[in-house]
């Protein structure tokens, strides 16, 4: 091979590895209000979001459980995020969803106030938890930045997680 194509293939090469280097890692988010507050999950971890259907009661079940419901024929239990975060209860309304999440095997309903919408954010814009908890206790995996807001990212895993 000739220098001169040596050079020509080198050169390339070099501007390809430039080009992979200024593509950002993006994360995909879905954000969603509980309270006054606004949180995000990966977008992957989301089976489906769907309108309130009815539900049963399980007895003997933390407050935050409300109970189970099916879902084309799996029972899926379902658990009120306010409740769960210690906020006020509140009557359902136009806006409240149900997110069905799944890690894994485990999979639940969660109740919210409303969505918000999906997230596009540069995994730079991503900082850690606040060091207000235990890390291995929090439910939040990080605090996104964007111009005119702070989304909280939840740990999917720690929402799913069997403690009753």
């Amino acid at each position: 091979m000739s220098e001169k194509l040596q050079q020509i293939i080198s050169k390339q090469n070099n501007a390809l590895v430039s080009n992979e280097q200024k593509v950002e890692e993006v994360i995909q988010l879905v954000g969603f209000i509980v309270g006054d507050e606004e949180f995000s999950i990966p977008i992957l971890s989301i089976q489906e979001i769907i309108k309130p259907i009815s539900w049963t009661r399980v007895p003997q079940t933390p407050a935050y459980i409300l109970g189970v419901f099916n879902l084309r024929g799996s029972v899926i239990p379902l658990i009120d995020l306010r409740a769960r975060f210690g906020l006020e209860l509140q009557k359902h309304t136009e806006e409240t969803r149900f997110i069905v999440m799944k890690n894994g095997d485990d999979v639940a309903g969660f109740v919210i106030d409303r969505l918000t919408e999906a997230i596009r954010m540069p995994k730079k814009d991503v900082g850690p938890a606040p060091d207000t908890v235990a890390e291995s206790d929090t439910m939040i995996d990080g605090v996104g930045k964007q111009a005119d807001r702070i989304v909280t990212i939840l740990k999917v895993h720690k929402l799913l997680e069997r403690n009753f």
